[in-house]
């Protein structure tokens, strides 16, 4: 990679890291994907290529090589991505003409509708956490009573309140690991997270949740007096870790593995994730007549386009009911 190409290659990503404040995902991906993207340049116009001789031919010939080296459509299309956000910024700062990136199609996806659990199914879950927790509380060991699935062992107090924040408030798992003590708004009822661009909203906390948060902390308070960092009781992360190397914030990591473990316990499938139980919310809540528009609100969706999968997902599963029972279907 030339030099030059190198220094606009970090300009752009200094800019994504500060003014539009993207997330260290992001970030990440497009680091790798502009500088792959940069190489591949040098290789093929040489080192002192310049930024206004590259055309969208050059951006498809890329792209070709990518799918040569086995990339999926999805990968290909993130790439494209990167790379069209790269050539949009050198545009408006003159380095450029015009944006070549425009010129090139992205890669047709498959729809994949995500595979949403019923509200009877996430109840059942939820049931079944509170039921550890009582019989915890009886001095039975925290270990989930499930038949139909693998055991669960685990902090019952705080896994209720990752279930009910993520499917009952709809939130990401970065916003949820993301909450502070202070991000908790008892008297109006609500959550302030932190989505992504780092823009932060409010969201409905409802009663379940609420119940289930003031049953959990003092299980942290005394998690956190027993580790030494009493000074963190009444401020610091919510969702604290129970590692034996120190007590700390839980990571999104931890989230889906303890998501996982407990889907799989109460008979939920293996590919059950934080992201599902966000898809859960917003569909459950179409399904029951909410507004479009307000869970894009609560969803903190940018475009309304993205809330729409959800009817996508409502309409095929309508289908199939009156395909199992319309005598003309």
């Amino acid at each position: 990679m030339s030099d030059r190409m190198q220094a606009l290659a970090d300009r752009f990503i200094t800019m994504l890291d500060g003014e539009r404040g993207a997330s260290e995902h992001t970030v990440r991906a497009y680091t790798r994907e502009v500088q792959a993207f940069a190489t591949y340049l040098a290789a093929t116009l040489g080192e002192d290529v310049a930024p206004k001789s590259i055309e969208h031919t050059h951006i498809r010939g890329y792209l070709a090589v990518l799918y040569d080296r086995g990339l999926t459509r999805a990968s290909a299309a993130r790439a494209l991505a990167a790379v069209r956000s790269w050539f949009k910024w050198m545009a408006k700062e003159g380095i450029v003409d015009q944006n070549p990136a425009t010129l090139v199609a992205t890669p047709k996806l498959p729809k994949h509708l995500p595979r949403v659990p019923s509200a009877e199914e996430v109840n059942r879950v939820l049931d079944g956490i509170e039921g550890d927790i009582d019989r915890a509380g009886r001095g039975v060991p925290k270990k989930s009573s499930a038949t139909d699935g693998e055991a669960y062992t685990g902090w019952p107090e705080r896994d209720r309140v990752i279930w009910e924040l993520l499917y009952g408030c709809g939130i990401r798992n970065s916003e949820l690991v993301g909450i502070d003590l202070a991000s908790l708004h008892w008297a109006n009822d609500a959550i302030l997270v932190r989505g992504k661009g780092r823009k932060e909203r409010y969201v409905p906390l409802g009663d379940a949740a609420a119940e289930a948060i003031r049953n959990y902390l003092p299980h942290r308070e005394a998690k956190l007096q027993a580790a030494g960092k009493g000074a963190l009781v009444a401020a610091g992360p919510l969702l604290i870790n129970q590692s034996a190397r120190g007590v700390a914030r839980l990571t999104t990591r931890s989230v889906g593995r303890i998501v996982k473990s407990i889907a799989v316990a109460r008979g939920l499938p293996a590919d059950v994730h934080p992201h599902t139980l966000r898809h859960a919310f917003g569909t459950h809540m179409l399904e029951d007549g909410a507004d479009l528009r307000a869970i894009q609100e609560l969803l903190g969706h940018e475009r309304l386009s993205t809330t729409q999968r959800y009817t996508q997902l409502t309409v095929s599963q309508v289908q199939q009911v009156y395909d199992e029972t319309h005598p003309r279907a």
